[in-house]
């Protein structure tokens, strides 16, 4: 049986694929949204995982989301709103002492690297200027002669010559280099450097020596301002209904316990979806909010050429993040932290070596038996998500592989035991304080979220994977090799972290399109 025709449909409700859905409705199409959860946002979702605890169940800090997609679809007018911003990063290595980083401003550092820190946050931010114009425009296609691709190209050299010939010369010098080389010859403080490291390797299968993480630091502050990062009120589900209200109010519809099961094609073109009750829709159109991988994998890879079939295959996705959540009866006490501190973004974190020691771990399917993390207690500033007198705290951990060597039957419990026991180093007693504790694995996340792999970013943030070569020759400007069929998720340009914009970009790309067919 088939559905009433749409104009596009757009697979998954995360906020990219809200996004998308968003920008093309408000240019008159009709488009319905096809989510195959309950609720819309992807990884910016907020679920009770004890009685009265609500968590952020994925991403919990927000410091990515494009300003201009927040303008343009009026997120706070549709519910966002900030429990608190420009958090203090405060680096915890366990041993008493701390670091405070708070804008350009450390608190625990030297005078000359305060100097210096001040200095690379202003080229920082000159250089994330400069990449998010990259990224807030589909890229060029560079061997074609058309004069939009050349009006892009235009625009990209004129952004670089702005940049002046010393900034421009450093960028490309560490573009491509790691990030532990970078902290090493311009800072002493290893807690410093530790906090640099955390930045250019969370969420990734990267340490601090991996090539390209000098690119992933620069990506991950795209458009924080340097000040740090916010904290979503009501947790970062509210984001993702923000986005589902903006995608409505532009006339878009969305339909939720709708999983896709297979993108249909006539004539080796797309003509709509199949849903897993059985129903078809209809649409000469279709944009997947979904990772490279599982977008194909509903096209049917026998419809593929066999080189880009090699292409997606080869995509690096590997994740090695996990999720710990625990609720507790009271707020836990960090060694030397004032408890108005306790709200800040903290880093369990010692050193450069100390991360690419735990990294080491993953590189042979085993769990870092010392995990780095990164540490909310959400409550200190949004009390709504717990019972009163009661807390809540979040932390990304690394590193946890999704292919871990012993099976994650065995696994969970180990690195559930390597976190609390790397908190209980933080903080003594919080153990004492567990009402609830879970766990988030990446196969878990892959479960719940559609995550491939369970990599956060729907892919590596690598030069090899950025920019016009995202995410791969054949399906890197929105257009896939199948027609009528676009990637708008994490997985496309610019890639992952809470932006918005691969979704409007896609939107821009297949308005542009139809313009021009």
């Amino acid at each position: 049986m088939t559905d009433a025709a749409y104009d596009a449909l757009v697979v998954g409700a995360g906020h990219n694929g809200l996004a998308c859905a968003a920008y093309l409705a408000r240019s008159g199409r009709k488009v319905l949204v096809l989510e195959a959860a309950e609720r819309p946002g992807g990884l910016a979702a907020t679920r009770e995982f004890a009685d009265g605890f609500r968590v952020s169940a994925a991403a919990h800090l927000l410091n990515m989301l494009s300003p201009e997609v927040a303008r343009d679809l009026a997120l706070e007018r549709h519910g966002l709103a900030y429990a608190a911003r420009h958090l203090k990063t405060v680096v915890l290595p366990g041993d008493g002492r701390q670091l405070v980083i708070d804008g350009d401003r450390l608190e625990g550092a030297s005078a000359n690297d305060q100097a210096a820190f001040s200095e690379f946050q202003r080229q920082t931010q000159r250089f994330a200027k400069v990449l998010n114009r990259f990224c807030a425009r589909p890229f060029p296609r560079l061997c074609e002669r058309r004069g939009r691709d050349h009006r892009l190209l235009a625009k990209l050299a004129w952004d670089l010559r702005a940049l002046g010939k010393a900034d421009l010369r450093e960028l490309l010098r560490i573009g491509a280099i790691n990030i532990h080389d970078l902290a090493q010859e311009r800072f002493d403080n290893p807690l410093l450097k530790a906090a640099l490291g955390m930045d250019a390797v969370l969420g990734s299968h990267m340490g601090p020596r991996s090539p390209n993480t000098v690119y992933a630091y620069l990506h991950r502050h795209l458009n924080d301002g340097g000040q740090g990062p916010a904290l979503v009120k009501g947790g970062m589900g509210a984001l993702g209904d923000a986005f589902a209200a903006a995608a409505e109010a532009a006339g878009a519809t969305i339909r939720y316990g709708a999983r896709v099961a297979g993108i249909d094609l006539s004539d080796c073109r797309t003509v709509g979806v199949t849903l897993a009750d059985g129903s078809a829709l209809a649409a000469p159109l279709v944009a997947s909010n979904a990772d490279l991988a599982s977008t194909f994998q509903l096209v049917g890879l026998l419809n593929l050429d066999a080189g880009f079939v090699r292409r997606v295959h080869n995509f690096r996705a590997r994740g090695v993040t996990a999720k710990l959540h625990l609720a507790l009866d009271g707020l836990p006490e960090f060694q030397d932290l004032s408890p108005a501190d306790a709200g800040s973004r903290l880093l369990a974190a010692a050193s450069m070596d100390g991360i690419e020691a735990a990294f080491n771990h993953a590189k042979y399917g085993e769990c870092s038996p010392g995990p780095v993390m990164e540490i909310s207690v959400p409550t200190v500033h949004d009390d709504s998500l717990a019972p009163p007198g009661k807390h809540v705290l979040s932390a990304v951990a690394q590193y946890a592989p999704y292919a871990l060597k012993a099976g994650w039957q065995v696994g969970r419990e180990t690195f559930m035991r390597a976190c609390l026991a790397r908190l209980e180093a933080l903080a003594p007693g919080i153990g004492e304080r567990v009402i609830a504790a879970e766990l988030l694995t990446p196969p878990d996340l892959e479960a719940q979220f559609g995550l491939r792999g369970g990599h956060w970013h729907h892919g590596e943030i690598a030069l090899d994977q950025a920019l016009f070569t995202r995410p791969v020759p054949g399906a890197n400007h929105y257009a896939t090799p199948v027609p009528g069929l676009y990637l708008c998720g994490a997985s496309a340009h610019p890639g992952g972290g809470l932006l918005g914009l691969a979704g409007r970009n896609a939107a821009k790309a297949i308005l542009a399109g139809e313009a021009a067919a």
